[in-house]
C-alpha cells in the first residue's frame, strides 16, 4: 500500500508540474482561415481605345426640296476612324457592374453619290449626279449596365447596353456634280454648292458583348464589340455655286457604327498583389 501511495502521490506532483509550466507557455495563435469571398466588389477605372465602321441611312436637304427629285440610286460610305474612350464604374456583385463612360470618336471621311432625274421644259426628263464630301466626329457620353456570365480560366464573356447623348459634328461639306437640263435650253453645266460646319446633339444608345480577361486582381483586358445608334448630324446652310445661301442645311439621318474596342480595367476595391521581401546574401 506505501508503494501505492508513493507512485499516486508522484503522479499528482508531475501533473502539478505540466500545469504550471503550461501557465508559464504563451497561447498559441488559432490557424488563419481566409474569409470567404465577398459578393460584391467595387469602384474600377477604364480606358478604351478602337475604331469604328459607320453607316447612314441617307442624306437629304432639311427643307425637302429634294422631295420632286427622284434618287435613282444614292450610295454613302464613312472611312473608319479612331474611337478613344475613359470611364469610373462600379461592381455591384460577381455578375453585375455598371460604367459611366465618354468617348471622343474621331474624324471620319464621308463619300456619297446621288443619281437623280427631275422634271425639265416641255416635259423632258433631266438628270444629274451629286458627288458629297464631308467630315464627321463625335462626342458620346453613356450610362451602361454589364452582365458577367461566368468565368472560365480567367476569361469572362459578358453582354450589356447604355444609354446617352452623343454631339454628332459635320463639317468641310460640299457638293459637287452637274446637271443636264436640256429641256430649258441650258445644257449640260457643272454644279457646286458647300456648308460651314455644324454640331447636334442627339439621345444615343448601345449594345455591347465581349471578352474580359483577368490578369490579376486588379487588372483586366477586354475585347468588346458595340453596336452604337448616334442619331442624326447636320451641316450649317448650304451655298450653292453662285454663293446663294438656301438657308437650310443637309441632313445625314439616323447614323449607326459598328466598334471594336480594347479596353482596360483597374480594380480601384483590390489589395496590391503582394510581392516577397528581397534577400540578399552575402
Amino acid at each position: 500500500m506505501r508503494r501505492v501511495g508513493l507512485l499516486l502521490a508522484a503522479g499528482a506532483a508531475s501533473l502539478l508540474w505540466s500545469a504550471a509550466f503550461a501557465a508559464d507557455m504563451p497561447l498559441a495563435p488559432p490557424p488563419y482561415v481566409p474569409p470567404p469571398a465577398a459578393d460584391f466588389g467595387g469602384w474600377y477605372l477604364r480606358g478604351d481605345i478602337g475604331f469604328s465602321n459607320q453607316r447612314v441611312k441617307n442624306i437629304a436637304m432639311a427643307d425637302g426640296r429634294n422631295a420632286a427629285l427622284v434618287s435613282l440610286d444614292q450610295s454613302t460610305a464613312f472611312d473608319s476612324a479612331g474611337i478613344f474612350g475613359v470611364g469610373i464604374g462600379y461592381q455591384f456583385n460577381n455578375w453585375f457592374r455598371g460604367d459611366i463612360t465618354g468617348q471622343y470618336r474621331g474624324n471620319s471621311n464621308f463619300k456619297g453619290t446621288d443619281l437623280l432625274t427631275y422634271p425639265a421644259g416641255g416635259g423632258v426628263i433631266g438628270n444629274g449626279i451629286n458627288n458629297y464630301n464631308a467630315t464627321k466626329s463625335e462626342w458620346l457620353v453613356m450610362a451602361n449596365g454589364y452582365v458577367d456570365l461566368g468565368t472560365w480560366w480567367c476569361v469572362t464573356p459578358f453582354i450589356g447596353a447604355g444609354v446617352g447623348m452623343a454631339n454628332v459634328t459635320i463639317a468641310n461639306y460640299t457638293d459637287t456634280g452637274s446637271v443636264n437640263n436640256n429641256g430649258n435650253g441650258f445644257g449640260t453645266f457643272p454644279s457646286y454648292a458647300s456648308a460651314p460646319s455644324a454640331s447636334k446633339w442627339n439621345f444615343a444608345w448601345a449594345a455591347h458583348a465581349g471578352l474580359a480577361y483577368h490578369v490579376n486582381p486588379g487588372l483586366t483586358l477586354e475585347l468588346a464589340y458595340s453596336y452604337v445608334n448616334l442619331g442624326s448630324g447636320t451641316t450649317g446652310a448650304v451655298s450653292d455655286y453662285t454663293g446663294f445661301t438656301r438657308g437650310v442645311p443637309m441632313q445625314f439621318h439616323d447614323i449607326t457604327s459598328h466598334d471594336v474596342k480594347l479596353g482596360v480595367r483597374w480594380d480601384l476595391s483590390s489589395p496590391p498583389v503582394y510581392a516577397p521581401p528581397l534577400v540578399t546574401k552575402g
